[in-house]
């Protein structure tokens, strides 16, 4: 792991100046196109619940420890039998190499140099094969089709890849009510038109540096892992992306995934505890509280809130992590202290990716270590298990 330092920046091009997570949101909102940046930063309808993922951490209030010797602190975190330099990873985030140049493989590269974990999206545009073979501690996310025949087959498939971990995303029941993609241009597949091809123009060094690098070195590209076939392009006037009957889904899909997957199993998008304790007593290795960066169910409480009565409810039955609204090191730290063991980060990771590559991954990795490692010290710990709720102090209105 590389040890920590203050945050700096590498004193060239674009990442000159970027001192916090937020700081890639402000550069990537000038470097994309509108319908791609529209796509990371928007949620669903009123965004009440994006909003209120970043506001929940805000209702807390640290209580500090001094006078305790914290030269020797540590943030390692040992989640599966695997030890992480850090209690964070990159969460799963869709289409990341139409934001960034092979985007999925940038992020997973950076995740295995800064000793944190990541997960692919199963609605990502590099094979998965690929990514396993490069990063083979990354996870791989998958967004049920709702038909047997084929959740057995990409099941399968991620087997075959050899990924060790695979996270089911359910609560997709059905598509989102996306009104800012809308708004911003955005679909999928996109449709060309004389507005986005000036989107091309007036970003040129996204046009030159993803876009056009990316369809000249690999062609087109695919929804490559939603299913265990390849499916619809990125870009095109006519064919419709197969989103299947996730509607029928249910308990006894989990079930059956279960007695299928040999490997560790994550299920991601669960906010009630009952929800958490089926999960826990069909032998989920893992939950991730999570509302989707409030992409899904408008107005869905915060995972943040969700968190300590999913914690009490499962115990130690199966490990308890969360998505949604971190953007500081005490955000992390407020997480752990409420009952999670891991947390993810998506957009500031992908925002990164976009604007500078491996470069900006791993100084937002950088980042969040140092701003982690400090405020561990400013707390009175050495070690990440030494946090807890009475830690933490809620601020009466919140």
């Amino acid at each position: 792991m590389r040890k920590p330092t203050q945050p700096r920046p590498l004193g060239r091009g674009r990442l000159k100046g970027i001192l916090s997570l937020d700081d890639f949101e402000t550069r990537a909102r000038r470097h994309l196109p509108r319908p791609l940046f529209g796509y990371i930063a928007g949620a669903s309808e009123t965004n009440a619940s994006l909003r209120m993922n970043a506001s929940a951490f805000q209702a807390y209030a640290f209580r500090p420890r001094v006078l305790r010797d914290v030269s020797g602190r540590s943030m390692t975190t040992e989640l599966f039998g695997k030890t992480y330099g850090a209690p964070f990873g990159i969460a799963p985030m869709g289409i990341s190499a139409l934001m960034a140049y092979r985007g999925d493989l940038v992020m997973a590269q950076a995740a295995a140099r800064a000793g944190i974990g990541m997960i692919m999206s199963g609605s990502s545009l590099i094979p998965m094969e690929e990514i396993a073979s490069s990063a083979p501690d990354a996870w791989f996310q998958a967004y049920l089709p709702g038909e047997t025949d084929r959740i057995d087959a990409l099941v399968d498939r991620v087997a075959a890849a050899r990924f060790g971990t695979l996270v089911l995303t359910v609560d997709t029941a059905a598509l989102a009510n996306r009104e800012n993609n809308i708004r911003a241009g955005f679909s999928t597949p996109l449709r060309p038109s004389l507005s986005l091809a000036w989107q091309g123009i007036s970003h040129p060094r996204w046009t030159a540096g993803t876009f056009l690098r990316t369809i000249l070195r690999h062609g087109i590209p695919h929804f490559e892992n939603s299913y265990a076939t390849r499916g619809a392009p990125i870009i095109s006037s006519s064919v419709m992306r197969d989103f299947g009957k996730k509607d029928h889904l249910n308990w006894a899909h989990l079930e059956r995934i279960r007695a299928r997957w040999t490997g560790r199993l994550v299920v991601k998008g669960i906010l009630h505890a009952d929800d958490a304790r089926q999960a826990a007593e069909l032998g989920v290795d893992g939950i991730i509280v999570s509302n989707h960066g409030g992409r899904q169910l408008d107005g869905a409480l915060s995972p943040l809130d969700a968190l300590p009565p999913i914690a009490e409810a499962v115990g130690d039955k199966t490990v308890v992590m969360l998505d949604g609204g971190i953007r500081r090191g005490s955000d992390v730290l407020k997480a752990l202290a409420l009952g999670a063991r891991f947390v993810f980060v998506g957009r500031p990771f992908l925002y990164a990716a976009s604007i500078g590559g491996l470069d900006a991954a791993l100084l937002a990795a950088d980042i969040l270590k140092t701003e982690l490692h400090r405020n561990m010290a400013l707390l009175g710990l050495t070690s990440l298990d030494q946090i807890g709720a009475s830690d933490l102090f809620r601020i009466k209105g919140s």
